[in-house]
This record gives structure tokens, C-alpha cells and sequence, in this order.
């Protein structure tokens, strides 16, 4: 019988032959900008050209969801039951990338064209999320080849509007609990904490987005005409975003300091460093003083101006500005009332006799905090089975750093969900020159095959018999 071993082999192979690069490069190559109406049919193109036959080949049975909110967004749903009474297994991710950037990617490299240099595969998408997927698409395949069976039952969710705020992914749970029944969310998007640290996360932050506005009257008005009669909007608003934030960036909203971080988190995240990898340096004297940088951006809540606009930036005159305004984003974590957030901020601005600055919700600036128990049987699985096939203890981090759409499978589906990221922070997510390691990659291969395996072995433990 085929043995744990020869299929971490097998996907080893895959990795060092080429196989995993082909794949990624034909994945890479549909521009799939959700953000751009321009783009709405390569969507459906990577559905149908490009995930399908891979899941069909795998022998799971797909099919195009239509997306209760949003038409042009659709969803696939891909499922290999082998047995009634086995587990099932949910897995996730999105085929849309952010807007692609073409003019600003350095020389050589190109959003919709895989570039290899040296440990570095570029393009939209390598990280965020196609690499992520199709690693464990991989992984799922190699099991299936090695034992003829994955040993449990398999669904997948694939959706194409994740950087739009995922419109219609909850309406569409709430539609469809039966068909998405499951046991677990076993799922990978975001970063590890360390390119060579394998990571498990049970949640995410949360995330509001909304503007800051002032705006005072029509048109601009000459400086030497009116400077010392008008309001300027731009000073006005820079004033209240400094009660919103000292200056080195700790919140002064008393409603969004949360009382979560606890004695058992800190425990957890002091086995997480972060920083040590090619990226920027961490501000040592940016954000709360009192906690350590793992705590600040894992457990604590975070403030940050997005953009901020008055006037003409790009061709300035001699005028004062009519408004200002001000795109900002807070950062949450469990313990922080969602529901509170704006409300608090304008009783903040009013204390502080800022009646004047507009709170403008952002129509799809929502996600929500999700947290599940570090303690939980399933995280204890998988990381077990991460810890056998790669020989490290995994960081177990109680929640990702960013957002993703984690309540739509733990409150709508009622699902533990245990993420395993094959990206890292450095990785240009969201930017120009966005890439993936291939030697994390190849690490994420094996690590998965090698769960795969596992959940599928009788009683779900670990096989490791060579």
C-alpha cells in the first residue's frame, strides 16, 4: 500500500519538476480584476478554462453558483463525497486579484505573466490567491493519486469577488447550510508569520473602512484674499484625526481600546515574533507602547489614514481648499463592538469639538472579527500533522492580522476554521511586483499533502509510517 512518505514524495516532484510553476503560470495568466467591469468575463473564464477541469480531473463534481447579490461575481462549488460517514472537509479561496497596477511593476516583470527570479515567482495573484489554491488543489490531487481515495469527504468553495468585500458569499451560505455541511474550514490565504515558519490562524481581524470629510463651501478661494478669514478644511480635519491617535499612533477612542487582549492571547503571541524576513522594518515607537509588536498587530486594534486629499495635489495654487477629506480604516479584534465603532467615533469627534468632521461609512468597508479557541480539537490535529511532515512547531496565531470573510464560515456555516497561509508579509500583496517563494511553496506542498493524509487515515490520526 502506498505510505504517507511516497505521496510527500510524489508532490516533491511535482514541485521540483516544474509542475507546480506550469499550473501557477497558466492560473496567473486571466486577468481577473474584480474591480474592474471590464474584467467580469475573464471571471468566469477562470471558472470554467481553469479551475474546473483541474477539480473534474480530481473526480469532484462542479458547478457555477449564481451570486444572490451580485450576477457578475459568480461562485464555483466543487465536491468529492466518498462516503457519507466520512468527515468533510470545506476548503476555500477566490480567483479574483486586486487591480492589477500594470504601469508601476518594475522592468522584466508584467501583473498576467509568470516571472521566475531566482525564489521568487511574480505576478498578480501568485500570492494572493491563486498560489494558495492550487497548492492545496495540488496536495488534494497527490492524495487522491497515492491512496485512490482521499479517506474523507471534500467540498470547495471558490469565489471570484473576495477583493471586492466577498458581496453575496454570506447570502449565498445562508442559501445553501445543507449543501455546505461540513465538519471544518481548512482554508489558506494572507501570510505566514515567517517565510520559513509554517502558521495556523482561527481568525481574522475585523475591518471598517470610512471617510473623514470636511467640507465648508463651494470652490477654492485665493490665499492672500481670504488666508486668516476662511476655515481651512485640511487643518481642520488633520487636528481631528490627532484626538483619533497620538502621535505615535495609539488610539484615544475609549470604545476602540478592547479589553481582549488576555493573559492566555499574550501567552500564545509571545510565541510569535514578528519581523526577521525581507520586508520594512518595524517602528519600534509606532503603536501601543505598552504591548509588544506581535500583541499590537495581533491582538489590538490599529488606526491608519488610507488617503488623504484638499485641494489639487497634483497642480497646486495659491487657494484655500472648499473641503478635505480623508479615506481611513480601523483594524479590529475580537472584544471590539462592530456595531459601536462609527457611533463611537462620532461621540469622540463631538467631545472633542469636532462637529464638523462627516462620518462617511464606505458602502462595503465591513469585515468581521472572528477568534476561534487555540484549544480547539481541530487546530490540535492539524497542527500536529503540520509539525510531522515539516519538522517545526507551526505558530498558532489566534487571529490573522487582516481581514477576510471568516464569519461566513464560523456564525453562517457554524464552522471551526483553521487557516494555513503559503504566503508571507513580504510577498507585495496588493502591489506592484506581488510574488510567492517557491521554496515556502514547495514546504506548503508537502505540508498539505501531508494533512490531506492525515484527516483521511483511520480515526484521523497521523500515518507516518515511512
Amino acid at each position: 500500500m502506498t505510505s504517507r512518505a511516497t505521496a510527500l514524495q510524489d508532490i516533491e516532484t511535482y514541485a521540483d519538476h516544474g509542475g507546480f510553476v506550469e499550473e501557477l503560470s497558466r492560473l496567473v495568466s486571466y486577468p481577473t480584476e474584480s474591480q474592474e467591469p471590464s474584467c467580469q468575463s475573464e471571471l468566469f473564464r477562470y471558472l470554467n478554462e481553469g479551475a474546473i477541469p483541474l477539480l473534474e480531473g480530481m473526480g469532484f463534481a462542479c458547478r457555477i453558483l449564481e451570486n444572490p447579490v451580485e450576477a457578475r461575481f459568480p461562485f464555483l462549488y466543487a465536491e468529492r463525497i466518498e462516503n457519507p460517514g466520512f468527515e468533510t472537509v470545506l476548503i476555500y479561496g477566490h480567483g479574483d486579484v486586486i487591480r492589477a497596477q500594470a504601469d508601476q511593476w518594475r522592468p522584466g516583470l508584467a501583473p498576467f505573466k509568470l516571472v521566475i527570479e531566482g525564489d521568487k515567482a511574480y505576478g498578480r495573484g501568485t500570492a494572493d490567491n491563486k498560489g494558495q489554491h492550487l497548492i492545496n488543489f495540488a496536495a488534494l490531487r497527490t492524495v487522491i493519486a497515492a491512496r485512490d481515495a482521499l479517506g474523507f469527504n471534500a467540498k470547495i468553495i471558490l469565489e471570484m469577488a473576495e477583493e471586492c468585500g466577498s458581496p453575496g458569499l454570506d447570502a449565498l451560505f445562508s442559501m445553501h447550510k445543507d449543501l455546505l455541511k461540513s465538519d471544518v474550514l481548512i482554508a489558506s490565504d494572507g501570510p505566514r508569520l515567517h517565510p520559513d515558519r509554517p502558521t495556523l490562524f482561527m481568525g481574522s481581524r475585523g475591518a471598517v473602512n470610512f471617510n473623514l470629510r470636511v467640507e465648508y463651501r463651494e470652490g477654492a478661494h485665493h490665499s492672500g484674499n481670504w488666508g486668516g478669514l476662511l476655515k481651512d478644511p485640511a487643518i481642520i480635519l488633520a487636528h481631528a484625526i490627532a484626538t483619533i491617535v497620538d502621535r505615535r499612533g495609539q488610539i484615544k477612542v475609549p470604545e476602540w481600546r478592547p479589553q481582549s487582549l488576555t493573559p492566555d492571547i499574550r501567552k500564545a503571541l509571545g510565541d510569535c515574533p514578528v519581523g526577521g524576513f525581507d520586508g520594512p522594518s518595524i517602528d519600534a515607537d509606532w503603536g501601543e507602547e505598552s504591548l509588544t509588536p506581535s500583541e499590537r498587530v495581533f491582538g489590538w486594534n490599529s488606526f491608519a489614514v488610507l488617503a488623504q486629499k484638499s485641494g489639487v495635489p497634483e497642480a497646486p495654487v495659491n487657494a484655500i481648499s472648499g473641503w478635505a477629506n480623508a479615506h481611513c480604516q480601523l483594524r479590529y479584534v475580537v472584544g471590539t463592538d462592530s456595531q459601536d465603532i462609527l457611533p463611537a467615533l462620532r461621540r469622540h469627534l463631538d467631545r472633542e469639538g469636532f462637529g464638523d468632521v462627516q462620518i462617511l461609512p464606505m458602502e462595503r468597508g465591513i469585515f468581521h472579527a472572528t477568534r476561534l479557541d487555540p484549544g480547539h480539537p481541530w487546530v490540535g490535529r492539524v497542527a500536529a500533522s503540520v509539525a510531522a511532515t515539516t519538522g517545526k512547531k507551526p505558530a498558532l496565531l489566534p487571529n490573522l492580522a487582516g481581514s477576510i470573510p471568516n464569519r461566513s464560515f464560523s456564525e453562517t456555516l457554524g464552522l471551526p476554521t483553521v487557516w494555513l497561509p503559503h504566503s508571507y508579509p513580504g510577498c507585495s500583496q496588493h502591489a506592484p511586483n506581488e510574488h510567492l517563494l517557491l521554496s515556502s511553496s514547495r514546504e506548503a506542498l508537502r505540508m498539505m499533502t501531508g494533512l490531506f493524509w492525515d484527516i483521511g487515515s483511520p480515526r484521523g490520526r497521523a500515518d507516518l509510517a515511512p
